[in-house]
């Protein structure tokens, strides 16, 4: 198969879809890698990394998109990439269409398959290809968030672990996944008062043995959410429902009563967002202000740890890539119903069924 690997263009995007050692896999399992020059450079890969090891060199993303059947990316396609993508070309990369009508009708029309790391499944209902991102999604939201408490950043001026004789911020999670859990872990380290939320009781026993003593685990109803969010230094948005557009769960009644200064990070802003006003922003321009609270909503927060992150998810997604180039599209999908899930849309259908029910009007009869 030829596979394409073209550079990211989403602005301060640094990570790269393959490295060195998965260009050199693919080779030797008879492939064909095209690497757009430039495309390692973020996460610290030179081009002769790749050449050395059997990849070929191209001038151009346009070289990519033409050549390539599977084309193997980090992030969603932008509209200038949509434009290159063609009728039955593979693509291979996060996605979340629920976050995007545009970015879901222009891959719809394109009649592409799009198999989104997102959505992805183990054996065991996990989702391998998405927990790198939010390992290190949820610890930079610490660190971003505690950054943003800086009066600056238009913060409160706190310091989230406090010194002697003052008290240390208050910190809400929201959601006890993968994101949540490494943001508590990160927060309660560097000496916060962490509430952690989620509706899965199991999940909540569960981190209540493993987390710090000054760690709290609360069932996340209505109530309880507006008792902690108005007390909150800190609100970390970690809530995920797979392939799915993520609940608003703070309203603008409930924004108007946190504290001045207060600082939300929108993890989930991927999938829209789970504050009634965030929207994407980027590391360039993180934050904007609402109601005098300050909105941390940066779409692609991996991205600015590209060498780290890089390697984090190229370890996930290797094995796949070369099951993937492999078995081709068909064998793929039917070896298991995980890697089948990974298909959100094929020939101008959605396939996904959380995607469709986000655009039921773009659902073909």
């Amino acid at each position: 198969m030829i596979i394409g690997i073209p550079k990211e263009i989403k602005k301060d995007e640094y990570r790269v879809a393959l490295l060195p050692v998965g260009a050199q896999l693919l080779v030797a399992d008879g492939h064909t890698v095209l690497f757009e020059k430039g495309a390692g450079l973020g996460s610290g890969y030179d081009d002769t990394d790749y050449l050395t090891v059997g990849a070929e060199l191209v001038a151009t993303a346009d070289e990519i998109y033409r050549r390539a059947e599977l084309v193997i990316k980090v992030k969603e396609p932008l509209p200038e990439e949509i434009a290159k993508l063609r009728d039955g070309q593979i693509l291979f990369c996060y996605f979340h269409f629920a976050g995007s009508r545009a970015l879901t009708e222009g891959c719809l029309e394109k009649g592409i398959a799009a198999v989104a790391y997102e959505t992805l499944t183990s054996a065991d209902g996990h989702l391998p290809l998405l927990t790198p991102m939010s390992e290190v999604a949820g610890k930079m939201s610490i660190q971003e968030g505690a950054k943003c408490l800086e009066k600056p950043m238009l913060g409160r001026g706190i310091l989230l672990g406090g010194v002697a004789g003052v008290a240390p911020a208050e910190v809400l999670i929201v959601g006890g996944g993968v994101v949540g859990t490494n943001a508590a872990r990160v927060a309660a380290g560097l000496g916060a008062q962490v509430v952690l939320m989620d509706i899965n009781l199991e999940r909540l026993r569960q981190l209540d043995e493993i987390m710090p003593a000054n760690v709290t685990t609360i069932y996340c109803d209505p109530h309880a959410l507006e008792s902690y969010a108005v007390k909150a230094d800190l609100i970390v948005g970690a809530v995920l429902i797979p392939g799915a557009k993520a609940p608003v769960l703070i309203d603008l009644p409930l924004l108007k009563k946190m504290k001045k200064g207060a600082v939300i990070v929108d993890v989930s802003i991927d999938q829209g967002g789970c504050c009634v006003a965030s929207r994407p922003t980027t590391h360039s321009d993180p934050v904007f202000v609402v109601e005098e609270i300050v909105h941390y909503c940066v779409a692609n927060m991996p991205g600015a740890v590209g060498r780290t992150s890089s390697q984090a998810l190229c370890n996930a997604t290797l094995p796949y890539c070369r099951k993937l180039a492999a078995l081709g599209l068909e064998g793929f999908l039917e070896q298991n119903p995980g890697q089948a899930a990974a298909l959100n849309l094929r020939a101008g259908k959605i396939i996904c069924p959380a995607v469709a029910a986000t655009f039921p009007d773009l659902v073909c009869a």
